[in-house]
């Protein structure tokens, strides 16, 4: 890079870099980098060289962009933040799991779980701090909503695990960690653009999936603006039933849930699945199966049945294996694809919400290890 442009950058960064917090690089797309690199004199080819750089290779510091001079990655390192949050602790299942505690700059605390499966690797990432939704079978639902995620806060769990597991692919992302993701849809739909952006993390769209307990103005248009896979988390097929665990049913009942996915236009091929969590005693009575077969009668979908993960928090107690083999086989007597989904990581807390709460319950897990 000329002499030039290197100070053109310099010549607008203060003495003390840290008198004031340095924008987030990850927060623009690249578009938003070219705009702006464009604007202070620097060459748009740069914006697309650092955006390859953020999401290929995860540096820790602009210092390891190796291909840009000294002098550019200093100016850089003065204007931006690389990274938005550090790791507080994490911990990796006998299966395999591994799931993360992340500090952010404020200090609030989120949860990213990494499911390494055979064929893919599957991160299963938040949206927000906290979850305004309170569910009440889920632990994150019983603590509240804080705030929403930044797109670079979303984008950094990706960046921060690739560099910690380098030697994992990450194939497959998941909107389905802490937060309702349709609640903080501008930043969400700029994170999910540059996972798929093949200059950027250059993750197929079918292998993104948002999970959403059905924010309806939302979710009628989120097909319009990225080609995404959907979950929706049902987790009953009455409004009685769905009304104590979703308080959210009570605003959009499941026949306005129903009819909005009815309506949904797919991809060709693309199925909706529909997240089932199975409680014992509440929502997993065969009369429920059978009610939930005739609901999702003519929706290209499959239904993802997921035993309760139980915590000491939580009023509810997972089903028998019987109960949740005879639930899965009437569902399929029925006609319904439903998959029994595999309980992972359950000897690290890796159900949401589970190690932000043991963490600030357990004086010793301030560090990570």
């Amino acid at each position: 890079m000329s002499t030039s442009v290197s100070d053109s950058v310099s010549s607008r960064i203060s003495a003390d870099p840290g008198e004031a917090l340095r924008p987030a690089i990850k927060d623009q797309d690249l578009a938003g980098l070219e705009a702006r690199f464009e604007r202070q004199g620097i060459p748009a080819f740069r914006a697309r060289q650092i955006f390859r750089w953020l999401y290929a290779k995860s540096p820790a510091s602009f210092d390891e962009m190796t291909n840009l001079s000294r002098e550019f990655r200093v100016a850089l390192e003065c204007e931006w933040d690389l990274h938005v949050m550090e790791e507080r602790r994490s911990e990796t299942s006998g299966d395999g799991t591994r799931k993360w505690l992340f500090a952010l700059r404020d200090g609030n605390l989120i949860e990213t779980v990494l499911i390494p499966e055979y064929g893919r690797n599957t991160l299963c990432i938040s949206t927000q701090v906290g979850c305004a939704m309170k569910c009440s079978f889920c632990l994150t639902g019983t603590e509240g909503f804080v705030r929403n995620l930044s797109t670079a806060e979303i984008l950094d769990q990706i960046c921060q695990v690739k560099r910690g597991e380098p030697e994992r692919k990450i194939t497959n992302v998941v909107l389905m960690g802490m937060g309702e993701p349709l609640l903080n849809y501008d930043a969400v739909i700029r994170a999910i653009r540059v996972m798929s952006d093949s200059a950027g993390l250059g993750i197929s769209s079918r292998r993104i999936t948002l999970s959403t307990v059905g924010v309806l103005p939302k979710l009628r248009r989120l097909l319009e603006d990225v080609n995404v896979s959907i979950a929706i988390s049902l987790h009953a097929a009455s409004n009685e039933i769905r009304g104590r665990l979703v308080p959210l049913n009570k605003k959009y009942p499941i026949e306005d849930l129903i009819g909005a996915c009815r309506e949904l236009s797919l991809p060709a091929r693309r199925r909706i699945t529909f997240e089932y969590t199975l409680i014992e005693g509440v929502n997993d009575a065969l009369e429920e199966a059978d009610r939930l077969a005739r609901l999702l009668h003519g929706i290209p979908s499959k239904v993802n049945l997921i035993p309760l993960n139980e915590n000491p928090g939580l009023p509810y107690r997972r089903p028998t294996e019987t109960r949740v083999a005879e639930f899965q086989s009437r569902l399929r007597v029925r006609g319904v694809n439903a998959v029994r989904r595999a309980t992972r990581g359950a000897d690290i807390s890796a159900a949401c919400g589970q190690l932000k709460g043991r963490r600030e319950t357990d004086p010793v897990a301030s560090g990570s290890h």
